[in-house]
């Protein structure tokens, strides 16, 4: 419990030591702005000939170095206050008024705080008489400080920004990779500017950060602040400009103005591949990447299955699959698989399931059935022929002031009519942007064309993966044959359906059951919800239809685009229903000794 605050005691007199030697601390703080101040050990020196003239016992020093005053981020200040409340000293030696904060009332605010604690305040610069004229004088020096403070603060700020205006150093910690030349420009460090280009090369591939992190930390590898890589070390470096060579500091920007370490292109591919990260959903680089990341899911634990690529003994790189649990806790017994032919298996259970010829022709009947009854429901007809009736009376109008028959009631008449017109006109074209208009020839063809791929084409895979799939569960099967679930965004007109696939892939089908998958950007959830009739669910002209005959509870039919599913111009659920497909996996699983 801190001590009840006892009266501080009276100032001491030069050269008169006190009665009784009293506990006292130092407290000194070093500004790195201030090229004039003086050091803390300075400080403390000259602190500690005042206290041996008053008598005073040191017991304790507090510094606070390179921090502002104008700042409460001092450490220990903040712990010499703390021990204050408990009575450990009587006196706190300070070199300038300023160094207890340098604005006028925090200092005050402080120095009353002491005293209610029963500690004064010594300044060995600033050596004022306990008198009414002495504390006025203390108070006239604490407002020069304050207007030192200030101004000091104001040429900083126009010297980091002249700095700035020649793309030198302006202020703080340089980021990994670069140094400062003699005359204060950046320059490339080279050892640390080699890691920041392997760290965006590896990342462009898809590689997962605690991969790459592992990596660096094995070799040794330290940050910019000497610590081993985390995590959250990537975010800062994977989207800082300033390695394409663009200057920034404040709200000062130009190209070419530091050293470039990596290219525009590396950068921005990075980019994308962080924001498919974010949004799992979203559409999936070719060369060189997981096209299931998103939507391959461990079947034990539903965790997502991530990318991962080792080097064999023979120097051939190879890429994987692996459950994130497995990778990450150590909690799931998931075998890997491997890449491409998880990857091929997958294409040919979609397009077995999806493009055969009946499957076409009910997608094209659908979707402009679909069609015509979202321009039935939107009114649009109705809205036309209002618009015809309006149109009519504008006209009758329009002919009778040609006869001459103008009063204020034709006038004001003819302005309400003009602007119902515009308003329906505006309803329609509303309508209208709501309604997709579809052909269905162009439909069939896009869908032949789909039929046509060749399933081991990369670009290919990826179109059917962004087209037809929602998600995709694999299982190890102890017993027998390891098998895999694929979650179909199109259900076709039945509710169970066998695929033909070929042995050498996918050696049998077992039952199919269908179900509603709800998709968040971590892991896609089994909710179970029969529905009586299918849905197709894929992209056409360059936007998403969503088509089924009998919607279920809370699911009403609309069309998908990247915002949601919309209906008559309105957010709607962003539920999806599907059919799962268990099928069994050939071999693309990675044993482990």
């Amino acid at each position: 419990m801190p001590r009840k605050p006892a009266k501080h005691p009276a100032k001491p007199k030069r050269g008169k030591k006190l009665e009784i030697e009293e506990p006292g601390v130092l407290y000194g703080r070093y500004s790195s702005h201030n090229q004039k101040d003086i050091s803390v050990e300075q400080q403390f020196e000259k602190g500690y000939e005042l206290a041996a003239e008053y008598g005073i016992r040191i017991i304790d020093t507090y510094a606070d170095r390179a921090v502002s005053g104008r700042t409460d981020k001092r450490r220990d200040f903040q712990r010499m206050m703390t021990d204050a409340a408990k009575g450990k000293f009587r006196y706190v030696i300070a070199w300038k008024s300023n160094r207890m904060g340098r604005n006028m009332l925090e200092a005050l605010i402080n120095e009353a705080r002491l005293q209610d604690l029963g500690v004064r305040v010594l300044y060995v610069e600033e050596d004022f008489d306990d008198t009414a004229a002495g504390r006025f004088a203390a108070r006239s020096m604490m407002n020069v400080n304050q207007f030192y403070s200030e101004n000091m603060a104001e040429d900083i700020k126009r010297g980091l920004y002249d700095n700035a205006a020649n793309c030198m150093v302006a202020n703080g910690h340089l980021p990994y990779g670069y140094k400062a030349d003699e005359t204060l420009h950046y320059a490339i460090d080279e050892p640390k500017a080699a890691v920041i280009r392997e760290i965006f090369t590896r990342v462009s591939c898809g590689e997962a950060f605690v991969d790459i992190m592992a990596s660096l930390n094995a070799r040794g590898i330290k940050t910019s602040y000497g610590r081993p890589w985390g995590r959250s070390s990537f975010q800062k470096i994977l989207s800082n400009e300033r390695y394409r060579g663009i200057y920034i500091y404040g709200d000062v920007r130009k190209e070419g103005g530091i050293p470039r370490i990596i290219s525009d292109e590396l950068y921005f591919k990075v980019q994308e591949v962080i924001t498919t990260k974010k949004n799992p959903q979203g559409r999936h680089r070719v060369n060189g990447d997981y096209l299931l990341t998103g939507k391959l899911f461990c079947g034990h634990c539903k965790s997502p299955m991530t990318g991962i690529s080792g080097t064999s003994r023979s120097g051939n790189l190879h890429y994987y699959y692996v459950c994130q649990k497995r990778r990450t806790e150590k909690t799931c017994e998931k075998k890997n698989l491997r890449r491409d032919d998880i990857e091929l298996q997958v294409a040919k259970a979609i397009k077995r399931r999806t493009l055969d010829d009946d499957t076409i022709n009910w997608i094209a009947d659908s979707v402009v059935e679909y069609s015509q009854h979202q321009e039935s429901a939107s009114g649009i007809g109705l809205l036309e022929d209002q618009l015809k009736d309006t149109q009519r009376s504008i006209k009758n109008l329009m002919a009778a002031i040609e006869q001459g028959i103008i009063t204020p009631t034709t006038k004001a008449r003819l302005m309400e009519l003009e602007k119902e017109q515009s308003d329906i006109d505006r309803k329609i074209t509303m309508a209208k942007a709501d309604v997709i208009p579809v052909n269905r020839d162009q439909l069939v063809g896009w869908l032949k064309k789909l039929q046509a791929g060749d399933v081991h084409d990369k670009k290919y895979q990826a179109e059917l993966f962004d087209t037809f799939l929602i998600a995709v569960y694999v299982y190890d099967n102890p017993d027998g044959q390891d098998y895999m679930k694929v979650v179909f965004n199109y259900a076709g007109s039945k509710n169970t359906v066998e695929i033909p696939l070929d042995p050498s892939v996918i050696d049998n089908v077992e039952n199919i059951e269908t179900g509603a998958v709800r998709l968040s950007s971590a892991q896609v959830h089994q909710n179970r919800r029969t529905f009586q009739k299918g849905m197709s669910f894929f992209c056409f002209g360059g936007r998403w239809l969503w088509i089924r005959k009998v919607a279920l509870r809370n699911s009403p039919v609309g069309c998908f685009n990247h915002r949601g599913f919309r209906r008559n111009g309105s957010e709607s659920t962003t539920e999806r229903a599907g059919t799962h497909v268990a099928v069994r996996l050939g071999d693309c699983t990675r044993r482990s000794s």
